[in-house]
């Protein structure tokens, strides 16, 4: 079985989120991910992780006002200077937390737009300019527009023809199985073809997003397939808890 990293924004929302970092430790998770750490000082997000035991696996680069409905900038014109920033205020709890992996939210915008194309290729190369010395990979993550109508980055092929045409050594893809069922089907077939670019996959059941084993797809064997196609890095487990999040750990208990 892969190695499995617990979102905190989703899982453990019975504790706060500061004291979601042991909770995971105590329910067996080694690594952890989650949306965003920056209502906390960098120092207190890497102090949880010390005192816990646990490897950060990813967070997300700040993403514009997220309560007015903003999914980040990248592909925004005319916003290339808040991006900029964006990335430089990520950098301390980069430093901070050791994270290796940064995704970078697309926002909304039409990827058939040459401008916002053009705004998402120079928000992609100076994000990967910024952080290849520090031995970071910065993600893109298709996702589907049932979830965040709008988005620029809702397509895979568009998402792997940019990492291609872009050719950043840390450029990568974030294959969410649930993203990728909404929007092609083909989960399997396509993690044969595009695992080579992947940095990070993320996993949550289809339709109602919960628990792996609770939807249409046989998650136990995509674990077993990327078992045997080499993937070494964690599987972010982005789903909400149907119920209490310990009482929902079975299929974790049992991978």
């Amino acid at each position: 079985m892969p190695k499995f990293a617990a979102n905190l924004s989703m899982m453990f929302n019975e504790w706060d989120f500061l004291d979601r970092f042991k909770a995971a430790a105590d329910n067996g998770f080694t690594a952890v991910e989650f949306l965003f750490p920056y209502a906390h000082a960098p120092d207190e997000i890497a102090r949880r992780l010390q005192d816990s035991g646990l490897t950060q696996a990813l967070f997300n680069l700040p993403p514009g006002d997220w309560d007015k409905g903003e999914r980040g900038m990248a592909s925004v014109a005319g916003r290339e200077t808040e991006f900029r920033a964006s990335v430089e205020t990520a950098l301390p709890y980069a430093k901070a937390t050791g994270v290796k992996r940064l995704h970078v939210m697309s926002g909304h915008g039409d990827r058939h737009d040459p401008r916002a194309v053009e705004a998402y290729k120079t928000a992609l190369r100076h994000a990967c300019a910024v952080t290849a010395p520090l031995g970071i990979d910065i993600l893109i993550e298709p996702i589907n527009g049932r979830d965040m109508p709008g988005y620029f980055l809702n397509d895979f092929p568009f998402a792997a023809a940019l990492i291609s045409e872009l050719a950043l050594p840390n450029l990568k893809l974030q294959f969410d199985i649930y993203h990728r069922q909404i929007l092609h089907g083909d989960v399997m077939k396509g993690l044969d073809a595009l695992l080579p670019i992947t940095g990070h996959v993320q996993v949550a059941s289809i339709p109602k997003r919960n628990e792996p084993g609770t939807g249409e797809l046989d998650d136990v064997r995509i674990f077993r397939h990327l078992d045997q196609l080499g993937y070494d890095g964690y599987v972010g487990c982005e789903y909400r808890p149907a119920g209490h999040t310990v009482e929902g750990l079975g299929w974790f208990r049992n991978a």
